[in-house]
C-alpha cells in the first residue's frame, strides 16, 4: 500500500504535522540539511541526526509567535538508491522528536526525490518540486494557506534561494552553516526582482531579526 504521505505515489512527500496552523500568515520555509540539522551527506540514519546549535530554539520562537515553520528538502539520495522513503521517515521521526524535546515543532514537511540522473521512476529532469523549482513551496502554501508574498526562506544552497525567488517570497536568506559558506559567492549573481536576498551566520540570527520587525503581523 502506498504511503499516504507520498503526494504523487512515488517521488514527492507532503506531510502536515500540525492541525492548528493559523491561516493567512507568512511562513518560514527551511531547508533541512545544513539549516536545521548538520550536513551529513545523504542523511539516512536517525543516529546521525544532529541539530545545528540554536536551530530548535529559533523554531520554538516562531512556534510561540504562531509563525508556520516548514521544512522543504531535496532527497536525491532516494533517486540514487542510497536509501528509501522508509529511511527518510525514520530520520524525520528522529528530527521531530529532537525538536519536541526542545519545545519546538515543524508544521509541515515537503520532500522531493526526483532527479535528472535518478534510477527508474525517480529519473525526472527538472521536476517542478525539485529545488531550484518552487513546487514544494507552492504545495505547502496550498496545504497550510500561508501568505507566500510575506513568507521567508532560509537555505544553505543557491538552489534553495532560487526556489524562494521563483515562488515570489519576500526574503530569501542564505545561512553559513552546511554548504552556505561556499555558496555565498553566488548571491550577487541572483536576479531577485522584489525578493530580498541576504546572508547571515545561522538560523537563530534570522529568526531574531525577523521577530524584531512587524513581519509576523
Amino acid at each position: 500500500m502506498t504511503d499516504p504521505r507520498l503526494f504523487d505515489g512515488a517521488g514527492c512527500w507532503l506531510e502536515r504535522l500540525a492541525t492548528d496552523v493559523p491561516v493567512g500568515r507568512p511562513a518560514l520555509f527551511l531547508d533541512r540539511d545544513g539549516v536545521i540539522v548538520e550536513e551529513a551527506h545523504y542523511l539516512s540514519n536517525p543516529a546521525d541526526v544532529r541539530l545545528i546549535a540554536g536551530a530548535a530554539e529559533a523554531i520554538a520562537r516562531c512556534n510561540g509567535s504562531r509563525i508556520p515553520v516548514v521544512a522543504i528538502t531535496n532527497q536525491s539520495g532516494i533517486a540514487r538508491g542510497y536509501y528509501d522513503w522508509t529511511d527518510f521517515a525514520a530520520v524525520q521521526a528522529e528530527l521531530i522528536a529532537r525538536l519536541a524535546a526542545a519545545g519546538a515543532r515543524l508544521d509541515a514537511v515537503a520532500a522531493c526525490a526526483y532527479h535528472d540522473t535518478g534510477s527508474d521512476r525517480y529519473r525526472v529532469p527538472g521536476h517542478a518540486w525539485r529545488k531550484p523549482n518552487p513546487g514544494m513551496i507552492h504545495a505547502v502554501a496550498d496545504l497550510l494557506q500561508v501568505d507566500l508574498a510575506r513568507s521567508v526562506l532560509v537555505g544553505d544552497k543557491r538552489s534553495d534561494i532560487e526556489a524562494g525567488i521563483a515562488a515570489g517570497l519576500a526574503r530569501c536568506i542564505l545561512v553559513r552553516t552546511g554548504y552556505g559558506c561556499t555558496e555565498e559567492e553566488a548571491l550577487p549573481y541572483l536576479v531577485a526582482g522584489t525578493t530580498a536576498v541576504t546572508a547571515t551566520d545561522r538560523l537563530g540570527d534570522v529568526v531574531a531579526d525577523l521577530l524584531a520587525t512587524d513581519w509576523r503581523a
